[in-house]
């Protein structure tokens, strides 16, 4: 019998050592090709190539393992997640994935498993978006998907994407060899902890992804005049803080009259020039927008978009509104769902459906093959902060009911 206790220690073994390598000594920073990233990447390498993988990494920074499949012409099932962070993350977001996904292939090995299809681990280089604002990048490039214009972007030291690209070894005119064609792909399975309570609170270990919000980021401009705070009455400033406050507050009165369909956050706020004894004259913020419905979706957006800007004509300011990402929500795929679902009522557990919130590498993927996604009970629902934690008998837990659908998977095509 699988002992999924010890199995889930070597798991947490690893997300320890992972968690060591940061940009930063206080918390856990691992951005887009940075050192601390390529340091990481090389251990999860390492740890691939030692489980008798086919280890490689591609042009975009992407680790990526394969067990394959002694059959003739037959088609890839990956297992991924991915391995950058935030700034002052927690430990769990992204890499439990990876490392679950490193036992799974591990036991397939050991039990000497005949597999029907290939199996591809892939832990991929940047799902955050951190360094670049722009999510997706590793995913995209194995989906065929990946934007070149944005090789051009650069990061707030001016370093463009395609320079970081070539510093970490890869080269950006053959980021298109690296795409898995549609036609070869069979599935996609990602291990995620929930980022919300509330398995926390049911007390329940993982639950089925049934679909993923989608998203739409702003990033608004408020424009006044800027003036000295001693001689300016107050009847007549055009102050840009004023206004971006008021938004912020407007903003979430809308969201919260329409919590079950939405969340949105200013997550960012930038007071340009700013000064105690100045009137701001300009200030930048972000909108994060998201529902799992995606006509909600645009309603609100376009609703909170005229909120916005009554907001500013009567304050006598100039408003700048810039789309600068989208995302339509994903709904994972029945079959896939379905074989998940007899894994966990094998494996005993009470049978729990969630919508993410947060978006995921599974998004991108959902263009060209079938997702499927489990998320595993995480402490109080805390994500992209220190305090993120996760259970080592939920983790065994999520060993066992993987275990059971990777099985149930290869029933089903032999």
């Amino acid at each position: 019998m699988t002992d999924y206790t010890n199995r889930a220690e070597q798991i947490f073994s690893r997300i320890n050592q992972l968690a060591t390598i940061s940009e930063y000594e206080v918390g856990i920073t691992r951005t887009f090709g940075t050192d601390a990233f390529l340091q990481g990447s090389t251990l999860v390498s390492q740890w691939m190539q030692k489980a008798g993988l086919e280890t490689r990494i591609d042009n975009i920074g992407n680790v990526r393992g394969i067990l394959k499949s002694d059959a003739k012409n037959t088609k890839t099932f990956v297992i991924a997640s991915h391995i950058d962070t935030v700034v002052n993350a927690g430990k769990f977001d992204g890499p439990l994935g990876v490392l679950m996904g490193l036992d799974l292939l591990e036991h397939l090995i050991a039990t000497e498993a005949k597999l029907p299809f290939n199996i591809e681990l892939i832990a991929f280089s940047d799902e955050e978006g951190v360094r670049y604002h722009t999510t997706y990048l590793g995913s995209k490039v194995v989906v065929g998907s990946f934007d070149e214009s944005l090789l051009n972007k650069v990061d707030k030291n001016n370093i463009s994407l395609n320079a970081a690209i070539e510093t970490m070894g890869g080269k950006s005119e053959l980021l298109s060899t690296d795409a898995l064609a549609a036609e070869d792909f069979l599935g996609y399975y990602e291990i995620h902890i929930e980022q919300g309570p509330v398995l926390y609170e049911s007390n329940i270990p993982v639950a089925i992804v049934t679909a993923i919000a989608g998203q739409k980021r702003v990033e608004i401009t408020f424009t006044g005049m800027a003036g000295h705070a001693g001689t300016v009455p107050m009847d007549m400033r055009n102050d840009a803080l004023a206004a971006a406050s008021q938004f912020v507050l407007e903003l979430e009165h809308f969201a919260v009259t329409n919590k079950q369909d939405l969340v949105a956050t200013v997550g960012k706020l930038d007071v340009v020039n700013s000064a105690s004894n100045v009137i701001p004259g300009k200030v930048i913020c972000s909108l994060d927008l998201r529902s799992a419905d995606e006509l909600k979706l645009g309603l609100a957006y376009h609703a909170i978009n005229q909120l916005c800007q009554y907001i500013a004509d009567k304050r006598g300011i100039e408003l700048s509104w810039n789309l600068i990402q989208e995302t339509k929500p994903v709904t994972c795929d029945t079959g896939l769902s379905q074989s998940l679902e007899k894994a966990i009522e094998a494996s005993d557990i009470k049978l729990v459906k969630l919508v993410s919130g947060a978006g995921h590498d599974a998004v991108p993927v959902s263009q060209v093959a079938p997702v499927s996604m489990l998320f595993v009970r995480c402490f109080k629902g805390i994500s992209h902060n220190p305090l993120e934690d996760a259970e080592l008998a939920d983790v065994a837990a999520a060993i066992e009911v993987s275990d059971n659908f990777i099985e149930e998977l290869i029933k089903e095509r032999i």
